[in-house]
């Protein structure tokens, strides 16, 4: 397939695809996706090889925002019956960030809800990062904290946090029908200021709120030239209780094709399989460990994910290992290279042949084949191949069947009920 073998090279040596192509990504067959996971496998391997970095979210404040973010269980007026408390103190943070720790998370993700942080806010968070820090040695830290305004970022620095996370979401042209109490480009002045503070950038999307394909290629062209160090691309998480409640649009094999377009346009930028994935890849979550590098390990901010446990297993059993303490994260062309909004995912240092967060070293292997791809589907789906009939029966048992009868998918959205802000104990 010609289109894959351009991406590739173009992938190998940092060069940036068009519009065009990454949209043929996202139209290719369902008989063609294995080519298309093992075409962007080459390019994850080339900088990442078989690392899986583990990031861990500890929820530092749980509903009750005023913005009205359509998405979010979390929102003004949200009936979704999710945890709502308001700050966790620093040593709790701490236990919760303890936990992902062990479970070997490198970075943990502190998320509270909100418009944005106040100036006592920061000095909360600043205490929390200490408390992590003191009882975690290296471990990275990323605040998300929603729009901030002057020198907080710049504080948080200083308190010791490695990076920010807010991300984009869904494309400019489309941003007012999901959110009306803030704008697009709040959000781009706030990465702005991330990296202008020095802190590591990461700024993602959210797949299946009922966008076009030309809406999700916007919104990573937009990334790549916001030039995050990570993407995290999560797939929509439809609470009962919010206004997307009934949005069931994704299957596993076009959240595949999504992860892999995002590969091709940001080659060399820490991609992150984010919220939601257990909900819309199901079994198929091993392949996305051929696109992705990173994921979150446990539960999300008012969900329930896999088990921390299973995670592991998931990744060894794919053949990818969990990156440890020590490893760099992101290329060193990357990782070595000062934050420059605007230059591009792959931009910086220019085309050579060959970051919701983080810095390391990559490096080019044999690359992966579609054998190697079609081996690993096997393992996951005890020899089904993911074809389009598979993917139609898949659809009519599961999110296509809710998404027409209009019920919520109980069974595969489960609110989280253990870890911060409970006397249960996290799932790590």
């Amino acid at each position: 397939m010609d289109l894959l073998k351009t991406l590739v090279d173009k992938g190998l040596r940092r060069e940036l695809p068009t519009r065009d192509e990454a949209l043929a990504v996202l139209a290719t067959s369902d008989d063609e996706l294995l080519d298309v996971v093992a075409a962007a496998g080459k390019v994850r391997r080339q900088w990442f090889g078989r690392r899986v970095k583990l990031n861990y979210l500890v929820n530092l404040k749980s509903g009750l925002c005023p913005e009205d973010c359509s998405y979010c269980s979390q929102r003004l007026g949200s009936k979704a019956d999710i945890l709502k408390y308001t700050w966790l103190k620093p040593q709790e943070a701490a236990a919760a960030a303890g936990a992902g720790v062990a479970g070997g998370a490198k970075r943990v993700c502190l998320v509270a809800s909100g418009r944005g942080p106040t100036d006592r806010d920061v000095d909360r968070v600043s205490q929390t990062i200490a408390a992590i820090k003191e009882q975690n040695e290296g471990v990275e830290v990323c605040a998300c904290l929603g729009l901030l305004s002057g020198g907080q970022a710049e504080r948080l620095r200083e308190a010791g946090a490695d990076a920010y996370n807010h991300n984009l979401n869904t494309s400019e042209a489309t941003y007012g029908e999901i959110t009306t109490t803030h704008t697009y480009a709040d959000r781009v002045e706030t990465v702005h200021q991330a990296q202008a503070a020095g802190l590591s950038a990461c700024s993602g999307l959210i797949a299946g709120m009922g966008e076009s394909d030309e809406d999700l290629v916007d919104v990573v062209f937009s990334l790549r030239e916001l030039d995050p160090d990570s993407v995290p691309v999560n797939f929509l998480i439809p609470f009962e209780g919010t206004p997307l409640a009934k949005e069931w649009n994704l299957t596993p094999q076009r959240c595949l094709r999504i992860l892999a377009m995002v590969r091709f346009v940001c080659p060399d930028v820490e991609v992150r399989l984010a919220g939601g994935r257990e909900v819309h890849l199901r079994s198929m979550q091993p392949l996305a460990l051929h696109l992705a590098n990173s994921i979150f390990l446990g539960d999300y901010l008012t969900s329930e994910g896999q088990a921390g446990k299973a995670d592991l297993e998931m990744i060894a059993d794919a053949g990818f290992e969990v990156e440890g303490a020590g490893e760099r994260t992101l290329p060193e062309h990357r990782a070595d290279a000062p934050a420059a909004p605007g230059g591009g995912c792959g931009g910086h240092g220019g085309a050579e042949a060959g970051g919701g967060c983080g810095p390391c070293g990559g490096g080019a292997d044999a690359g992966v084949t579609s054998d190697t791809a079609v081996t690993a589907v096997t393992a996951v789906t005890a020899g089904e191949p993911a074809s389009k009939a598979a993917g139609e029966a898949d659809a009519a048992e599961g999110a296509d069947a809710a998404a027409v009868s209009g019920r919520a998918r109980t069974d595969l959205v489960a609110v989280r009920r253990r870890g911060a802000g409970t006397e249960l104990p996290p799932n790590a």
